[in-house]
This record gives C-alpha cells, sequence and structure tokens, in this order.
C-alpha cells in the first residue's frame, strides 16, 4: 500500500511475542527489525495494473524455507525503496500468498511484520465501523481515490516461520491489513471503486510519474 525469542532473534526477523488476546506484539524493535529485513535484501522493481499476477489468487505459502525468507527480505528492501507502507508478493511479480508492513496507525504507532497465508475475519455488524479515507497502492502509482473499508481488522496467518499468528489493526494500519491481503485474492483497491472512480485513478495514474522502479505491461 502506498503512504499514506531473545532481542538479537526478534531483530533478525524471530518469532514475535504475543499479547494476553493472543494478537501479535509488532511495535516493538520496529527499527531494528526492519532495517535488519531490509539490510539483507535487495529492491525489486513494482509490478502495476495489468500485469496479470496482480489480477489472480495466488499461492499459498507451503515452505518455509530459506527462498522464502530471502522473498521476505527483498519485500522489505522493495517496499522501503518504493517508500510504501505495505507490499504483497505478486507486486514484485512473485506467485505466494505473502505480505510485509511497515506501517502505523492512526495513533503514529509503528507495526511492522509478516503475514503469510493471511485470512481476513469476518466482523460482527458492530465493529463495522466504515472509513472513507484516501487509498493509494504501490501497483497504482501515483492514483488515490476515497474508499470505504472497515476501521478494524483481525488477520489470521503464519510468520515467516510458519507459526499462526493473529495481527489486529486499527484505522490507517487496519486499512493496510485488508488492502494487501486483497491483493494477494487477486484485488486492487481499484477494483472495489466505481467505474467511474475506477476511470478517475487510471488517469492519475496515466497522468503521473511514478517515483520507483515499475515493471512495463508489455
Amino acid at each position: 500500500m502506498a503512504q499514506q525469542d531473545t532481542e538479537q532473534q526478534a531483530v533478525a526477523g524471530g518469532v514475535l511475542p504475543v499479547d494476553d488476546e493472543g494478537f501479535v506484539i509488532d511495535t516493538e524493535d520496529t527499527e531494528e527489525r526492519e532495517a535488519a529485513y531490509r539490510a539483507r535484501g535487495t529492491a525489486r522493481p513494482i509490478t502495476v495494473v495489468g500485469n496479470p499476477v496482480l489480477h489472480r489468487e495466488t499461492k499459498d505459502v507451503t515452505a518455509f524455507d530459506a527462498e522464502l525468507a530471502q522473498l521476505v527480505d527483498d519485500m522489505f528492501a522493495s517496499q522501503r525503496a518504493a517508500e510504501g507502507v505495505g507490499l504483497a508478493a505478486n507486486q514484485i511479480g512473485v506467485d505466494k500468498k505473502v505480505f510485509v508492513y511497515d506501517c502505523p496507525d492512526d495513533e503514529g504507532v509503528r507495526h511492522v511484520g509478516v503475514v503469510c497465508n493471511p485470512v481476513l475475519d469476518e466482523l460482527p455488524s458492530e465493529r463495522r465501523v466504515l472509513d472513507d479515507s484516501n487509498e493509494g497502492c504501490l501497483s497504482v502509482p501515483t492514483a488515490y481515490a476515497e474508499l470505504a473499508r472497515p476501521d478494524y481488522a483481525v488477520v489470521r496467518g503464519q510468520d515467516e516461520k510458519g507459526n499462526p499468528i493473529v495481527v489486529r489493526g486499527t484505522g490507517y494500519f487496519a486499512r493496510c491489513l485488508q488492502h494487501e491481503t486483497d491483493h494477494l485474492y487477486g484485488y486492487l483497491y481499484i477494483d472495489r471503486l466505481s467505474k467511474r472512480e475506477r476511470k478517475d485513478a487510471l488517469r492519475q495514474m496515466a497522468e503521473g510519474t511514478p517515483r520507483y522502479e515499475t515493471v512495463p505491461n508489455d
């Protein structure tokens, strides 16, 4: 998404602790953890709307191995290079169900983490409070549109080691979790807009110049 055990193990990409409700604590050592991922990675160009890999459901992650670890590192490097707050694997052309995030919530608290095979919880009606804020996407560069999404989200999946995790977010971070999960099931945020709004977003993209490297669609 566009912007808007031991300590040593945590910095190296170890298992995140959980709170009393079973949600991961992804707000600790954020600078060190993100920097460690990024230092091991190589930034890759971003795929943009029209590339087939963005428009189909990605494959489940089944091997939590060195190849996946390298992909995660590259995703953090790519996310930083593009100045994003979230990135799905298919946004760098990889057909795997994994996303990374480095995103603040509405209180300015920074969240950093990795989710493989994410599934969004269905919210009860009393938790479905819609936030009608602007949304952008690295795969639709320079374009923004208002999109109503719930201001609370819970995502269940696995970390890069294969451990079960549950991540929750509010406000802007909730939007990020929903946006990145959508990517892995073949949906861009512009797919949730009206035809007129989608056309306007694509016009913005056509008239703009990305500030990061993208993969041209042949």
